[in-house]
């Protein structure tokens, strides 16, 4: 007898709603899109038609629909908290975008929440399941760098450009640290595992931004920007080794990124982590081979190299079949975000700031299977 699919319940009908229903819609069979709601009905309604399911007039009316077991809730961080909270008490497991709350001690409190009601609890950013970061852990699973030694990453992006469309990133939580870095802080993590302590440098040089979209409504205003844009800090993983990370939101229009894993045996350059695809270099250790090889990029043996959002969802649908923690679980979640409120409490102190809490590396993906196959 066939299982019937989970059947999901959406909160936000924000641009990003729009991926997710698409996959979970479309790809994913483990999956059933009920309807979703919004703050505002009308935002709802157009979004649910667009997509062809239902809307929902409140978040109340949502979880009283008992054929629903599972909330996607695609809102801003400060609204997290609330939303998680009332879902799990209505006895829905739970997948939220990052971060899971605006501090490591509510995702921790929601956590054992859900714990205690026996509720999975799932968080994005769930692009470390892409096929990238999945090439990536196979290579050093396999020893292919040998000893990790270090790591270092950086990135950039341009406020003045990006904040006129995503107005949410000049409200509270909306700085380069808990919007931005959670790609490269779950991907690290998701890696080499958790961080031990932390010391960083944190800025918000520039108390407003001039908006140079053409595009934008608002162009050539100034806009109010208070929160940080720079991130620099030096982090220390329970293993012992240590890396860098900076992240800077005040500088050119494209995203620019580098991310290299260092090993006793070669180097691993990572495409950007805010994407599920990209090639995985490797630059061996010419020392340690009798015929020196040349660098390479490696064989992709997994799925979901495109815009795969919903596959945190799906990868979490299949954890409730098969009674097991979800990959892109709450232990690392909260993890990654007393990482980020420890460089935030590092940048006000100029101290280093000891990480208390751990996780279990989440499981890789079965590499050569069906992209829905990969998940089970």
């Amino acid at each position: 007898m066939m299982e019937r699919p989970i059947r999901v319940g959406v909160v936000g009908s924000g641009m990003i709603s729009g991926i997710y229903l698409k996959n979970m819609i479309g790809r994913f069979d483990v999956l059933e899109v009920a309807g979703l709601c919004s703050s505002h009905y009308e935002n709802a309604k157009k979004r649910a038609d667009e997509y062809g399911v239902a809307a929902y007039e409140s978040l109340d009316a949502l979880l009283a629909d008992g054929s629903v077991d599972l909330i996607v809730n695609l809102t801003p961080a400060p609204a997290h908290e609330d939303i998680i909270r009332k879902a799990l008490l209505a006895g829905k497991h739970v997948y939220t975008e990052k971060v899971m709350t605006t501090s490591h001690l509510s995702a921790r409190a929601l956590k054992e929440l859900a714990a205690s009601k026996g509720l999975w609890l799932g968080s994005a950013p769930d692009t470390f399941l892409g096929a990238a970061l999945q090439t990536a852990r196979k290579a050093i699973d396999d020893g292919l760098i040998g000893e990790v030694t270090s790591f270092a990453f950086a990135a950039n992006r341009d406020n003045n450009f990006l904040t006129p469309f995503f107005r949410f990133l000049n409200l509270p939580f909306g700085g380069v640290a808990y919007d931005y870095a959670p790609y490269y802080f779950t991907a690290l993590c998701s890696l080499l595992g958790p961080v031990k302590k932390v010391a960083a440098a944190v800025r918000a040089p520039y108390p407003t931004h001039k908006d140079i979209n053409p595009k934008s409504p608002t162009f050539g205003q100034d806009m109010d920007t208070p929160n940080e844009s720079e991130i620099s800090a030096v982090l220390t993983l329970e293993s012992g080794v240590s890396g860098t990370a900076h992240v800077n939101c005040d500088s050119v229009i494209e995203d620019q990124h580098f991310f290299a894993i260092y090993g006793t045996r070669g180097i691993l350059y990572l495409p950007d982590p805010n994407g599920f695809g990209g090639e995985v270099r490797l630059q061996p250790n010419w020392a340690h081979d009798e015929a020196p090889a040349p660098a390479r990029v490696l064989e992709n043996r997994f799925g979901f190299t495109d815009n795969a959002r919903g596959v945190g969802p799906a990868e979490l649908a299949w954890s409730i079949r098969s009674n097991r923690p979800c990959r892109a679980n709450a232990d690392m979640a909260c993890h990654v975000l007393e990482v980020i409120d420890a460089i935030i409490e590092s940048g006000r102190t100029d101290a280093f700031v000891e990480v208390t809490s751990t996780f279990e590396r989440p499981a890789p993906l079965k590499e050569g299977a069906g992209e829905e196959d990969s998940l089970k």
